[in-house]
């Protein structure tokens, strides 16, 4: 009977691809699918319950096929008392909902977690999930009211005529003034997409049914435009969007930006001593030269927190630095160094960003990686560790710093090696903000 209801009810078409052509997630091993009811299933199999059996009967079916299809296609047998997918629980904590499909489309509850490894507790993810439900316990939900700069190409933050509209899932009360230090102007909009992919991983809604999710998702972001639509900035303009987020009340700026490796630029250094000395913490990437002997500045200042970039096997990313100047990593996507033990699938980073650099178009591209990928994550952590009280009110830049770098995740065959390229390790924002883990 078993063989009779497998071969009737599963020779269904397959469904198109994922957008990205991801493996499939698992849970406990078992590859996972999305039902058509937007619900999460073992991919392959339903539970059957025949007429005079106590215990249903896990039924082989293709899997490609929909499970909650297949389901209710064998419920029309009189033999079969119920039919159901083998539907995946979760633990009680808090769960966002977004789809993790392209902006205005509709998709799998949590579907999320099938494009943002990163953000997953595994050993190249960064545990947001986690990090999420300590903030909501603190009070304190998505870092809510930390200011965080973003001093980059801009952000898609606003409607401003026909030529700029807000990215689709950034909340329009997430935003603090900001400044054009390139046009000299206070719209700082982006018309690179670098800006707002950054400020997406920082911070983009979660938990509203939309595309993807960010990790400080309700701190006050704050656009301060260094560099054009090229991606180039000028010294000058570096140097006094760092003193302006400081003098704005900035917590946390992140500077995804790099300058040539060995050179010394003492505007943007004194820039930087005066932002940490107003009280905030400095994230830079270290730079995607991983060839080359040195990570370069900011990233470089001491008063800075060097980001290297990893991927999604857990190692050190080709494009980034094995160096005793990389104080902490975090995901950046790409591929390996060598020696990993693991393979890597070579997937980025994905966020909600500009299509083809146009302010008016919106989705989700593949092909973002880099220490710019990584350095966000850092940011987004540092406003986690500050909103989550764990450090008091102590949470200064060097306490920030600390935490991070205490409860960070360095992988064992690395740990003997200080120029691993990992620093002190892939941060953990869910360990940093946890209050039952002590570090002082």
């Amino acid at each position: 009977m078993v063989a009779a209801l497998t071969a009737a009810t599963v020779l269904l078409p397959a469904p198109a691809p994922a957008e990205d052509g991801p493996p499939p997630a698992t849970v406990a091993g078992e590859p996972v699918t999305m039902t058509g009811d937007g619900e999460a299933a073992v991919a392959g199999e339903v539970l059957v319950a025949f007429e005079g059996e106590a215990v249903p009967r896990e039924v082989p079916i293709a899997e490609s096929a929909d499970p909650a299809t297949v389901a209710e296609n064998i419920e029309e047998s009189r033999e079969v008392r119920y039919a159901i997918p083998n539907y995946i629980a979760s633990t009680s904590g808090w769960f966002p909902n977004d789809p993790g499909v392209q902006p205005g489309r509709k998709g799998p509850r949590a579907g999320w977690r099938n494009k943002q490894w990163n953000f997953l507790q595994s050993r190249a993810g960064v545990n947001a999930v986690r990090a999420w439900q300590h903030l909501r316990k603190a009070g304190r939900p998505g870092a809510a009211g930390v200011k965080v700069a973003v001093l980059d190409t801009g952000i898609a933050y606003r409607r401003y005529g026909r030529a700029f509209r807000r990215s689709p899932d950034f909340g329009p009360n997430r935003f603090v003034r900001g400044y054009d230090f390139v046009a000299d102007d206070r719209f700082p909009l982006d018309m690179n997409g670098h800006g707002t992919h950054v400020a997406s991983t920082i911070g983009e809604q979660t938990n509203n049914g939309r595309s993807l999710t960010g990790i400080a998702y309700r701190a006050r972001l704050m656009p301060v435009r260094v560099m054009d639509a090229n991606g180039d900035g000028s010294t000058s303009d570096i140097a006094a969007g760092i003193r302006w987020a400081a003098r704005h009340g900035a917590r946390v700026i992140s500077m995804s930006l790099n300058f040539a490796c060995g050179v010394s630029v003492p505007p943007v250094e004194e820039a930087l001593r005066y932002a940490a000395r107003s009280g905030a913490v400095l994230v830079g990437s270290s730079g995607n030269r991983g060839r080359e002997t040195c990570p370069s500045l900011p990233a470089t200042s001491p008063v800075v927190i060097s980001v290297g970039g990893t991927t999604e096997s857990g190692c050190v990313a080709t494009y980034s630095f094995k160096s005793e100047k990389i104080d902490i990593a975090a995901p950046g996507g790409g591929q390996d160094q060598p020696g990993c033990p693991w393979t890597s699938r070579n997937r980025s980073i994905f966020q909600v960003s500009l299509i083809a650099r146009d302010p008016t178009w919106f989705g989700i591209e593949r092909g973002w990686v880099g220490t710019s990928m990584a350095a966000a994550h850092v940011a987004g952590a540092a406003a986690a560790v500050i909103a989550s009280g764990v450090l008091g009110d102590k949470a200064g830049p060097r306490r920030v710093a600390a935490r991070l770098y205490d409860t960070a995740r360095l992988p064992a065959w690395a740990a003997s090696d200080p120029a691993s390229g990992f620093g002190a390790g892939i941060v953990n924002v869910g360990r940093a903000t946890n209050p039952a883990v002590r570090t002082d």
